[in-house]
């Protein structure tokens, strides 16, 4: 039985180290979804998991980019949770297609609410016009514990594409879907059409192409199984 007690060893192990390596990941705080289209509006989430094992999440606290400022923020309610929305004045107007902006949401704060070791929470808010001159949005966020410890997520991206230590939530803005309309219209009006039969045959051929991974890794399992009962009974078989 000791080569199967190595083996459950090592398997808890790899377990292990790879949960390991996947949590950190998972605990920052971020936006979801992590794109939007430039020079539009969008609903985003800052998605807030707590990290700590003896402590709440108690207050969230969002600061909004100063340097390319949003004409309109609202927030949905959280039961539970309070919400402040801060306005500022601009250091100079901005101008926007609704006029020249002089004061913008500088910062949101969530409080009052708890969010338990274990659990993660979702702020969602509505937010536009999104910049159309750069490819990103930085929003720094500051977590507070109901142990008084503050947690700031406001690293920049690196440069050279590691992750930082406590990266800001950050927000990726892609060109308008409407901006590729010029490059779709040098494209045949008409597209090319497939008949059910080629249709129904393609569905066929993936349904059996999935059929056949699923048993032929029914088939691994049952073989390593089989590999690990003959070596047990090897060793069981008295010796002439």
């Amino acid at each position: 039985m000791s080569f199967v007690r190595r083996a459950a060893t090592v398997l808890a192990a790899t377990t292990a180290l790879t949960a390991g390596l996947a949590l950190p990941a998972l605990a920052h705080v971020t936006i979801q979804p992590g794109t939007a289209e430039a020079g539009g509006f969008t609903k985003v989430a800052f998605r807030v998991p707590n990290e700590r094992d003896d402590a709440s999440t108690t207050k969230i606290e969002v600061s909004f980019p100063a340097d390319h400022p949003l004409a309109f923020v609202s927030v949905k309610p959280v039961p539970g949770w309070k919400v402040k929305v801060t306005e500022g004045k601009l250091p100079a107007p901005v101008k926007t297609e609704y006029g020249d902006l002089e004061e913008a949401v500088t910062k949101v704060v969530w409080s009052g609410g708890k969010i338990a070791p274990g659990e993660f929470q979702e702020f969602e808010v509505s937010m536009g016009q999104l910049p159309k001159d750069v490819d990103s949005l930085v929003f720094p966020t500051k977590q507070t514990y109901s142990g008084g410890e503050v947690v700031d997520w406001s690293d920049a991206p690196k440069t050279d594409g590691t992750e930082a230590e406590h990266p800001a939530p950050l927000l990726k803005l892609v060109p308008a879907a409407d901006e590729g309309a010029a490059a779709a219209t040098t494209a045949p009006a008409v597209a090319p059409s497939v008949s059910p039969v080629a249709a129904g045959t393609a569905s066929s051929s993936d349904s059996s192409d999935g059929t056949a991974r699923l048993l032929g890794g029914a088939g691994l399992v049952v073989g390593i199984v089989g590999v690990v009962v003959g070596f047990l009974g090897l060793r069981r078989r008295p010796s002439a």
